[in-house]
């Protein structure tokens, strides 16, 4: 191909990356709409060409220009997902939270609840080599999307949600029962035996039927023998053999049970 010929190749290249959809001119202006709802539409076509920048200023004008239109309430539920899908959850979470404080009868409130609990949950710490394991780490956001995802779960039984929010739910339990158990273990590893107990109760407690229950359990019994205390270990272990009677340590808890009465 000639020089010439390469040279408006590129020039229309160039001309097609500087209008990015058919909402902005060749200079990146957007071309605004006559209603609130042909730019909140227009929003809605940017984000789902992955123009969030757009979409953005287009959903931000529909919330300026018409505020009290139904479609600035609806711009600024966009305005929240597009923070989650730019990965800024925190902040996301926050909007969310704030359009159910401001809109709390709206249609989407549901939604905007259940979309809050998981901005917690995607905000939490996640598994890396390179890093600590998450359970090991700040558990603050985990904690929040676990009591935003069961207050939902609570006031919500037939939402189209609620199975998606109920697994959530289960997964940041999950999560927090494994940071009590790393807790507990740190004070048994080291023969602290208050400290241990303390911990493998609050996961018996806070978190019944965790995966880690049984041999909480049998480790607050054995820790409270360690500090004299047979009633506390006595109710551990009947709890044990009570509510896991398949449990491969029910045997060992048995066997304890009977050497402290």
């Amino acid at each position: 191909m000639s020089p010439p010929r390469l040279a408006a190749l590129a020039a229309a290249v160039a001309l097609l990356a500087g209008c990015p959809s058919k909402h902005t001119t060749l200079s990146g202006q957007l071309k605004y709409g006559k209603s609130a709802e042909e730019n909140y539409e227009n929003g809605l076509d940017e984000l789902k060409s992955g123009h969030e920048v757009e979409g953005v200023r287009f959903f931000e004008h529909v919330r300026l220009k018409y505020p009290f239109s139904k479609f600035a309430t609806l711009a600024e539920l966009r305005l929240a997902d597009a923070k989650f899908d730019q990965e800024r959850y925190l902040e996301a979470a926050e909007a969310y939270a704030q359009f159910v404080q401001l809109h709390p009868t709206h249609e989407e409130v549901e939604y905007a609840e259940f979309r809050a609990g998981l901005a917690h949950l995607k905000e939490a710490p996640a598994d890396f080599v390179l890093f600590p394991a998450a359970y090991e780490r700040d558990q603050r956001q985990v904690q929040k999307a676990a009591e935003s995802l069961a207050t939902f779960v609570g006031t919500h039984p037939k939402s189209k949600y609620h199975e998606e929010a109920t697994k959530l739910l289960a997964d940041a339990r999950g999560r927090l029962a494994a940071h009590e158990w790393y807790a507990a273990e740190f004070y048994w590893k080291r023969s602290r035996w208050a400290g241990a107990a303390q911990r493998y109760e609050a996961l018996v407690e806070r978190f019944p039927g965790a995966a880690q229950e049984p041999e909480a359990l049998l480790k607050l019994a054995q820790a409270c023998v360690k500090m004299d205390e047979k009633h506390r270990a006595r109710t551990a272990l009947q709890k044990l053999i009570v509510k896991h009677p398949q449990d491969p340590l029910r045997p060992e808890a048995e066997k304890l049970l009977a050497a402290l009465r």
